[in-house]
């Protein structure tokens, strides 16, 4: 029978159960949308720490249970999966990993977290762990769902039929997890551990018969436990008798909005507006933070310079080589967080995965299919972690074709150097023109892809079947909790990431636009009727002419990139830009010499915009920067392969040598070759 505690009690009861050196391990394991991971969050709180399976890239987390739960254990969380089957590489090494995780071996005990809108087919799963021999819990999850339509599930009467604990939780309101967490531990307490991880075996595969009576038998289970709170329900007549299964029964208010949502028409029309919406908050809503991070690292700069003795290489160093690049990074971070709590929101609500049922069928027809949309959205946030994602497609080309293009989707990456091209062509006070650009940009990446997948799926041919199954959950209310959490760790990963790698590439392109600092020779006729700032400045200039990147880049980068429109400065900064794309803006600000002025109103992204105002070409008869040598460089850095540590990736993923090649290759190429058509095109119809 089910343990009824109330909250003080299990807090001060608890406590007695464990000793210090008896710490058990508790796996929580479900179906995809079953409420596992709101479980571990509530759980663990913010005690976590996210790793890989070793050789392997499938994330699995490890935390620490909440003090406020009164009891000393570690909680181990991994992909949702839908048996113990696995039907994916990424659910063989999750379903691999439970039965023997690289941290702590096999668990003491294991909660199964089950959607009891979708109780039947949820069974399935838990049939499977009790069937291994684990001590095993289930949570049932989403019970005010049911509580709507007037429908509960017995708890108790399900914990005789199953022959194991089973507990109501609600994670969002912490209802039922102190009982939960006080039933795990008796159930550890009570377990003879000197054979029971001995018993543990993996479930042998079943058969299509087997598989059938199995979801026969869940079926029975749930209309023997399934009741209505007023009177007797009789689940073959429900719905006009078309659904003899609570799982077969959609939810009545997610239909309706389906009805809009996944209309082929007015479905398309929705999720257009709504990526324009997002879009356009991106460059709109981050602006005044921005603004913010943008001073701060102004006034920063400035106290520095003021601290330091004037005119010294290591002072130059600091603010220019340092403080600079990596504000030039950091000043794009909001919206960088904007765009992970979007795509949060997107999943959270469950309307992402009616966008990959939408643009499923379009994805077939260029070799696709609507699985790969979600590693490919993921790839506007970074694009190693949504090649990792692509290991849930089980059709190999149809793998490899995804993590193919991936590349090609505009991550989080190259939104500081959207944001900047952008602002350097959008009219001041008319940001919602940047907000439709970057909308525009981030669609045609997608469909840049797709065209890119079908033109090679041309070229291979297989007789491997494309299936496409997704589950479609109920239309939820985010939480905003965990959303904002999960948000604030990719945020600070993505700083980490780049951080380093900023401050390595920032020192290395100060010294060689430093060095070898020969002082300038400026004939006077130059220097009359300037200001002394201004003569600074043009000194300034005059050593960074015969600094060693600009002898590198005037002849070696230089010819390549000129039918473009593009000088040295900008070829070393595509250069350094291969390393990590976010640092293509910081090596601007150092090859084109910027440094903050010192009016107090000034700071780095006018100073950057305006010296692309002012900047000339080679020969100094026209701007460097037009706006069709622009839209070029927007154009390139839509295709170009410019992210090693992606490289690195694919070559992991694949197994090889020749997806990563093809990627830089083709990509490159690309990228160069409609750079210069936008260029040349732009040029052609007066638009200079």
């Amino acid at each position: 029978m089910t343990l009824k505690l109330n909250q003080k009690d299990c807090h001060n009861t608890l406590t007695e159960f464990i000793s210090e050196d008896d710490t058990p391990v508790i796996a929580l394991v479900g179906m995809p949308n079953s409420g596992k991971t709101t479980l571990f969050n509530t759980l663990t709180g913010s005690n976590f720490k996210t790793s890989n399976y070793p050789g392997a890239t499938v994330e699995y987390s490890t935390g620490k249970l909440n003090e406020e739960y009164g009891l000393r254990a570690n909680i181990m969380d991994s992909p949702g999966i839908i048996s113990l089957n696995p039907s994916s590489p990424d659910e063989e090494i999750a379903i691999d990993g439970l039965f023997n995780n690289p941290k702590f071996g096999v668990a003491d005990v294991v909660i199964v977290t089950c959607d009891v809108t979708q109780l039947s087919r949820q069974l399935f799963l838990v049939n499977q762990v009790i069937s291994t021999g684990y001590k095993t819990i289930v949570a049932l999850t989403m019970n005010d769902l049911l509580d709507k339509k007037q429908i509960y599930v017995d708890a108790e009467k399900l914990e005789t039929l199953l022959k194991c604990p089973v507990i109501k939780i609600n994670s969002k309101k912490k209802s039922g997890i102190q009982e939960l967490i006080k039933t795990a531990n008796s159930v550890y307490k009570e377990t003879d551990h000197s054979i029971y991880k001995t018993l543990i075996h993996k479930p042998p595969i079943p058969d299509i018969e087997d598989v059938a009576r199995l979801y026969d038998y869940t079926e029975e289970i749930e209309q023997k436990v399934i009741k209505h709170s007023k009177r007797e329900i009789d689940l073959d007549v429900i719905n006009k008798n078309t659904f003899k299964s609570l799982s077969r029964i959609p939810d009545a208010g997610s239909l309706k909005l389906d009805k809009y949502f996944l209309h082929p028409f007015w479905g398309i029309i929705i999720f257009v507006i709504s990526m324009g919406i997002i879009f356009t908050s991106i460059f709109w809503i981050a602006q005044p933070l921005m603004d913010l991070i943008d001073s701060g690292f102004s006034d920063l700069s400035t106290l520095v310079t003021e601290i330091l003795p004037q005119n010294t290489w290591y002072s130059d160093l600091i603010t220019n080589g340092l403080i600079n690049g990596f504000g030039a990074v950091m000043v794009f971070v909001p919206q960088i967080v904007i765009l992970f709590i979007f795509l949060g929101l997107l999943e959270d609500t469950g309307y992402l995965a009616r966008a990959a049922m939408l643009i499923d069928k379009p994805l077939t027809k260029f070799g696709l299919n609507g699985r790969s949309f979600i590693p490919m959205l993921s790839g506007f946030a970074c694009a190693i972690p949504a090649i990792m994602a692509a290991r849930t497609i089980s059709n190999r080309r149809e793998r490899f074709l995804t993590i193919l293009v991936i590349p090609l989707m505009s991550c989080s990456a190259r939104l500081p150097v959207y944001a900047m091209l952008l602002a350097f062509l959008v009219p001041p006070g008319k940001p919602w023109i940047g907000g439709i650009g970057l909308g525009a940009l981030y669609f045609f990446s997608i469909i840049s892809g797709a065209v890119t997948a079908g033109i090679i799926n041309k070229f291979k041919k297989t007789n491997e079947k494309s299936t496409f199954m997704l589950e479609l959950p109920p239309y939820r209310l985010p939480v905003f909790r965990h959303i904002f959490k999960n948000t604030y760790y990719k945020a600070l990963i993505y700083v980490k990431q780049a951080g380093p790698i900023i401050i390595v590439f920032s020192l290395v392109l100060w010294a060689l636009t430093f060095f070898p600092n020969q002082e300038p020779v400026i004939p006077p006729e130059k220097t009359a009727g300037l200001t002394e700032e201004a003569v600074t400045h043009l000194k300034e200039s005059e050593r960074l002419n015969t600094s060693y990147a600009a002898t590198i880049g005037k002849y070696v980068f230089e010819p390549v990139i000129k039918p473009l429109g593009w000088d040295w400065r900008i070829g070393v900064s595509l250069i350094s830009a291969f390393a990590a794309r976010e640092i293509f803006v910081s090596a601007m600000a150092i090859t084109f010499d910027i440094t903050e002025s010192e009016d107090n109103e000034d700071n780095f992204q006018k100073s950057i915009l305006g010296s692309m105002r002012e900047a000339r070409s080679p020969d100094g008869t026209r701007p460097l920067f037009t706006t069709a040598s622009t839209i070029a460089l927007i154009i390139y850095f839509m295709f170009a392969m410019q992210c090693l540590s992606t490289v690195a990736v694919a070559r992991k993923e694949t197994g090889s040598w020749k997806i990563p090649l093809i990627q830089i290759g083709l990509f490159t190429a690309m990228a160069y070759i409609f750079a210069f058509i936008t260029y040349r095109g732009l040029n052609l119809i007066g638009i200079h």
